[in-house]
């Protein structure tokens, strides 16, 4: 029987994250990037890739709330990246009797198609979860008091975000995610608690992490109703009039990246203390949340997490994968993972 959620809480925080793909899983730990994915003939298929994080390469590693809003778009350029990498194995494993194509082939495309969907995806997410909730308030007549105002957004921004996970969870290509987003939680619990990486091990853990993004969005919706609302209250005292609709949207977007930045803190906070009992009572919402975006994973699910997990931190695999190389080339020959020749050093700033 798994673990509860809240022996798993027990675990020691490390900084190793990684996100649901499908058909798979993506790890990140270090300088590194590692996506693993099950193809449609049952094959484990690997990408590597050396990233270092972009608080380190812009010396904001140790400057809060920055690093944060740097850390937040970055996991989501590096998210979409490993989307399109698990679409192409499944698409690939579809049309097995043509030949695969390289990354190399279609570099510029891929990265056209990558700044487009980014692009869609922000476009949609803003306008539904920042224009809708502000223009539903409005409509209530509360844009005197930015307290209320900012309540009454905030909860409707809740619902829409609960609704939207609600739907989605809905389709059978979701839930499987979903079953491997429980994958990846398990492996990472497995390792932060020192146990042998295997499938038995895993197993046991919990698939409630306190570091999820789904835990990071349920914080960036509360967090931004406090700041909205001290700052369409300055906005007052500082210009003399009230905010127009349009006004309050250019200024809530604005602030987008410092509401990250600061529920990126909060987030990592909670990780650190999360065997703190005051932490756990202030953590649950957003393991309640994850009831919604996890699901049990089988035991094929767990290896693949597990061999991502394994690769990533250069030990060596007891599962035979092929691993797909830096030429972007399907080396289709079975693999073990060796270890690496070296993992720099320094906590890669992850979401998970």
């Amino acid at each position: 029987m798994p673990r509860d959620s809240k022996d798993s809480q027990l675990t020691e925080d490390l900084p190793v994250g990684g996100q649901a793909v499908i058909e798979g899983v993506m790890i990140r730990a270090e300088d590194k990037v590692v996506t693993a994915v099950r193809t449609p003939e049952q094959q484990i298929v690997v990408r590597e890739e050396i990233h270092v994080p972009w608080g380190r390469r812009l010396g904001l590693s140790r400057v809060p709330i920055l690093r944060g809003a740097v850390a937040f778009f970055e996991m989501m350029i590096i998210g979409l990246r490993t989307l399109n990498f698990s679409a192409d194995m499944a698409m690939q494993g579809e049309e097995s009797d043509e030949p695969a194509r390289s990354e190399s082939e279609d570099g510029w495309k891929n990265k056209l198609a990558l700044g487009l969907t980014l692009a869609v995806s922000l476009g949609l997410g803003i306008g539904l979860f920042f224009f809708l909730p502000l223009f539903a308030a409005q409509l209530t007549g509360a844009s005197r008091n930015a307290v209320e105002f900012n309540l009454i957004a905030g909860a409707v921004r809740m619902v829409l975000f609960l609704a939207y996970l609600w739907g989605i969870s809905h389709w059978s290509e979701i839930r499987r995610v979903f079953e491997y987003h429980g994958a990846e939680h398990k492996s990472i619990f497995n390792h932060e608690a020192g146990a042998d990486l295997t499938v038995e091990k895993a197993r046991e853990f919990g698939r409630l992490h306190p570091r999820c993004g789904t835990s990071f969005l349920l914080i960036v919706v509360l967090v931004s109703i406090f700041v909205f609302a001290f700052v369409d209250s300055a906005f007052v005292v500082v210009f003399g009039h009230l905010q127009s609709l349009l006004e309050r949207f250019a200024t809530h977007l604005s602030l987008l990246p410092f509401v990250s930045g600061l529920s990126f803190e909060l987030l990592k906070l909670s990780g650190r203390k999360r065997n703190h009992p005051v932490t756990r009572i202030l953590i649950a919402p957003g393991l309640w949340l994850q009831r919604i975006t996890t699901r049990e994973p089988t035991d094929d699910q767990l290896e693949v997490a597990l061999v991502a997990l394994r690769h990533a931190l250069g030990k060596e695999s007891p599962v035979e994968y092929a691993l797909w190389d830096a030429e972007g080339e399907w080396r289709r020959g079975p693999r073990k993972a060796a270890a690496a020749a070296g993992i720099a050093a320094g906590s890669a700033e992850v979401s998970e």
